[in-house]
Formats: C-alpha cells, sequence, structure tokens
C-alpha cells in the first residue's frame, strides 16, 4: 500500500473588488487565509473495492459517497456513485462527484497508451479519500456555547482542530470564505498526484504547469458544479495563494460546460496548461510587515446571488452611470493594492525605521496618523511610512463608500447600515487601519486589518463586537496565508488530521 497523498488549499476573502472582479476589465483583490481544506487520498480496503472510490467528510453526519469507476476501451470514464450500504449518504454532493469524474478523464488523456493498465493498477485496491476543513469554514457559535466560551479569538483557541459538527454537510452554517472551492482544488491535486498527471516537486513551484493545470481542472469543476461561469478568484486564490486577480474569459470552458456525455468530453484540449486562450492574471500579493488581517463572521446571512443579479440589473439599465461609478471603485481598488505594495517595499529597504513608524501608528486612531507624522522625526521615511499606511486608509474608506453607492443605486444591501454602524466604530478603534465587507457584501461577514504585535488592538474590537446591539459577530481564527496556495503536506504534521481521520473510521 503506497503513502497518503495529502494536500490543502487555502480560504479566501476578497477585500476589495467585490462585483467588479466578474468582468475583466477590473481586478480584485483576494487574500487566502492560514484555514485550509485537506484532502487525504489513500490505497482502499474492505470495503472498498476493485475500481470503488470511497470519500468520507468525517466532520459531519451521514457524509460517506462511494463511486464506481468505469473506463471503457474506447476511453469513455464513467463515475457512477453507490448506495449498497446503509452507511452511505443517499445525498449527492455535486462538487465531490464531479472533481472525480472530470480528474479522472483528464488523468486518462493524459496518460494516453498506458492508459488503461496504469488505472487499473491504481485502482485495483480502489481508493478511499478523506476531506476536512479547518473550524474557520464553518461557525463555531454552539461550540462556544456548549462550552460557555466568549467570542473571541483565544476561546477559538480552545476548539479541537477539525471539530466535528452534528449536523449534514447541507446543514451547516458556512463562513463564506471559499470551502467549495478549497475542497475542489485539493481533491482535484490530490487526484492529478496520484495518478502521476503531475509531478510533485512540479506541483510546488508556484508558475509551473503542473500548478496550472490544477487551476484550470479545479475552475472548471467549480463552474459546472455550479452550473454557472463565476469570476473564479476564490479557485485562483486556492490554488496561488494571496493575489491581484484579474478574471479569465468565460467563453473558455463554454463548450465544456454544455455538458452532455461527460465520459466522453475531450478536456485536456482545453484545460492544458499551455492552452494560451487562459487569459487570466495573476499578480502575487502580500499584506505588509505587521499587518493582521482579522475576520468576523456576522449571523444575518445573505443571498449572494440575489445580489448580484440585482446589481446586474442596475448596471445594465444604468450602462454610463455604472461605467464611471466602477471606474471609481477600480481605482480606488488599485490604490490600495499599490499601497500595500510600497509598503512592503518600505519594510524591506528599511525594517527599523517601518517598525518605528508602526509602533507610533498602533497607539493612534487612524484620523490621528497625519498628525504624528507632523511631529519632529529622526528620519524621512518614518514620515513617509506613516503617509503610506493614511494613503491605504483611505482607499479602503473611499472604496466602503462608493460600494455602499451601488447598493444605493441598486436597492440591495453590500454595506448595510447596521454593517456601516459596526465598521465605523471598529476602524476608529486605536491600531485599526481599514475594513469592509468582503466580496459580494451583505450582512454575513466583515474584515479588519490591524497593526501588530500590539496586544491591545483585538481586544478592543472583540469588545465592540460583543457590545454590537444590531448584529453578532464572531471572530475568525484565520489570518493571511503565509504558505501560498495550494501544497503538499505531511499527514503527522498538520496538527489534529490523524485523530480526525481516525475517529471517522
Amino acid at each position: 500500500m503506497s503513502a497518503a497523498i495529502v494536500t490543502s488549499a487555502p480560504g479566501k476573502v476578497l477585500i476589495a473588488g467585490g462585483y467588479l472582479v466578474l468582468n475583466q476589465a477590473y481586478t480584485g483583490l483576494v487574500i487566502s487565509t492560514s484555514s485550509r481544506f485537506y484532502a487525504v487520498l489513500r490505497d482502499g480496503q474492505d470495503p472498498v473495492g476493485l475500481n470503488q472510490i470511497l470519500v468520507r467528510a468525517p466532520q459531519f453526519i451521514g457524509a460517506e459517497w462511494k463511486y464506481s469507476v468505469t473506463v471503457d476501451d474506447d476511453g469513455r470514464v464513467e463515475v457512477i456513485q453507490l448506495s449498497d450500504s446503509w452507511t452511505l449518504s443517499p445525498s449527492k454532493n455535486p462538487f465531490i462527484h464531479l472533481a472525480l469524474q472530470h480528474t479522472l478523464k483528464l488523468a486518462l488523456e493524459y496518460h494516453s497508451s498506458d492508459s488503461f493498465r496504469f488505472f487499473k493498477d491504481v485502482l485495483k485496491q480502489g481508493l478511499v479519500i478523506a476531506t476536512v476543513g479547518d473550524n474557520d469554514f464553518y461557525s463555531q457559535r454552539d461550540e462556544l456555547s456548549s462550552k460557555v466560551l466568549p467570542a473571541t479569538v483565544a476561546s477559538l483557541s480552545q476548539i479541537k482542530p477539525f471539530c466535528r459538527k452534528n449536523v449534514t454537510m447541507g446543514q451547516v452554517h458556512k463562513t463564506g470564505m471559499g470551502s467549495s472551492a478549497a475542497l475542489i482544488t485539493s481533491i482535484v491535486s490530490a487526484v492529478l498526484l496520484k495518478f502521476k498527471v503531475v509531478d510533485p516537486s512540479d506541483f510546488l513551484q508556484q508558475d509551473s504547469d503542473a500548478r496550472r493545470l490544477a487551476h484550470n481542472t479545479a475552475q472548471f469543476v467549480h463552474c459546472y458544479a455550479q452550473g454557472k461561469v463565476g469570476s473564479g478568484f476564490d479557485v485562483s486564490a486556492a490554488v496561488f495563494g494571496s493575489q491581484v486577480y484579474r478574471r479569465f474569459d468565460p467563453k473558455i470552458i463554454n463548450e465544456l460546460m454544455q455538458g452532455g456525455d461527460l465520459g466522453r468530453q475531450q478536456l485536456r484540449s482545453t484545460l492544458d496548461p499551455n492552452q494560451t486562450t487562459w487569459d487570466y492574471r495573476v499578480e502575487p500579493f502580500q499584506l505588509p510587515p505587521l499587518v493582521r488581517l482579522v475576520l468576523a463572521d456576522v449571523d444575518a446571512g445573505s443571498n449572494t446571488p440575489s445580489l448580484v443579479s440585482k446589481v446586474h440589473k442596475w448596471r445594465d439599465g444604468n450602462v454610463e452611470q455604472a461605467k464611471v461609478l466602477y471606474e471609481e471603485i477600480h481605482k480606488s481598488n488599485q490604490n490600495l493594492a499599490n499601497t500595500f505594495q510600497r509598503l512592503v517595499g518600505l519594510h524591506d529597504e528599511h525594517p527599523a525605521i517601518y517598525e518605528s513608524a508602526v509602533a507610533r501608528m498602533s497607539r493612534l486612531p487612524a484620523s490621528q496618523w497625519l498628525e504624528e507624522a507632523e511631529l519632529p522625526m529622526s528620519e524621512r521615511t518614518e514620515r513617509t511610512v506613516i503617509e503610506t499606511f493614511h494613503a491605504a486608509h483611505l482607499a479602503s474608506q473611499t472604496t466602503r463608500a462608493l460600494m455602499k453607492t451601488v447598493g444605493g443605486h441598486a436597492g440591495v444591501d453590500i454595506e448595510p447600515d447596521c454593517q456601516t454602524e459596526l465598521l465605523n466604530e471598529c476602524i476608529a478603534q486605536t491600531g485599526v487601519i481599514c475594513g469592509g465587507v468582503p466580496g459580494a457584501g451583505g450582512f454575513d461577514a466583515i474584515w479588519l486589518l490591524l497593526f501588530e504585535p500590539s496586544k491591545e488592538t483585538l481586544p478592543r474590537v472583540e469588545a465592540v463586537w460583543s457590545r454590537s446591539e444590531t448584529l453578532d459577530a464572531t471572530p475568525l481564527l484565520a489570518t493571511e496565508s503565509k504558505d501560498g496556495g495550494v501544497r503538499i503536506e505531511r499527514l503527522e504534521d498538520v496538527p489534529g488530521l490523524v485523530d480526525v481521520l481516525n475517529a471517522g473510521v
């Protein structure tokens, strides 16, 4: 029996570019998170038989799906869900099913002449895939309540990794961090590695053909499972990490999206990483040093497709007005990204001066930073750092105001008034740089950027959340991922992973 293949992919938060990122003319600033989704792929054993794949999600009730894989002599691949045991879920999971169907078909195309023998060897014992997500992908309110713990980051640290949810996968309260994109990316990557479509050393390289193939495949699977071609920023973040993202032309996969006999679709010609029609653009990005991303799950859901459709209806009926607003928002978003990149450069060139400037600002609210910059300083660069952080603050605030204007025109709550009130109070706290509602907005989440290592700023923000009478905001543990996008893991190196896998057997 070969060793387990373990892959992980991060969640995401789109801090700038909501709605605009759907249009190739604009970009989105997306941060990949430290919270990750894991796929653990192993050779099977009873009750998994020849040419079968069992997928388990041990954090949930009734989350087991078994599939039969059939490969015809003419190259047709069919993955069929089985229901031969009371332990198997009768429900379908299109994300998992289609990830297997399309990735196996692609693998067969890559192996050509030796494909049948190779597939027979790989599947002779069957395969077992376990998929688990870090706690941040799901609301932990019930867990905190059962332990009589306050809603703080410190409390969340007391919950064991991969906490079991006593609900089905369909009933769980998600936090909007891109669980489906991370799930698909981790499974697609594990299958590509298992069937030797990609080489592990090549896969680890950020701009390799192997990683781009995983990206293209995961994008197609995610779109097909959702029944529409979205912007793709969530899958791109899962594969490549934090970035300034410009979407691909939806026409690239239009033909594949038509469906038909999935087992006979020719995928390689479209998904091949050297196919020049894949015109997405990824500019690697990182938050400036000593800046911490903080996220909160808000207990008031929003229907994202409904928000998007209403904004698009307004845009299509008010083309000139929408274009002017979108151009202003795009300019503000670019200012934010460029300002952060300048700050990274300032730290690289003058680390001690940069740290001194951050220490000054972390003791003040953003409204007082420019006054601080006017005080005598031994280094002009220190003043530049403060002014640049203030420019980032202003750019974010400008984007917030413009997005709220779009929401007003479209008749939707992109940044609801109660969120505005909460965010304004948070951003007014000492040591807070900026914040907003991620992605398409609505009621269900907020993001903030704080200076660190200040030990006082986060508790102040948590206090604001706890005394809010209009919104129930619970922090998440996630920060920005320092490990980029999808990666190969060692099973024993991931805290709690072995335990949750054994508990699910």
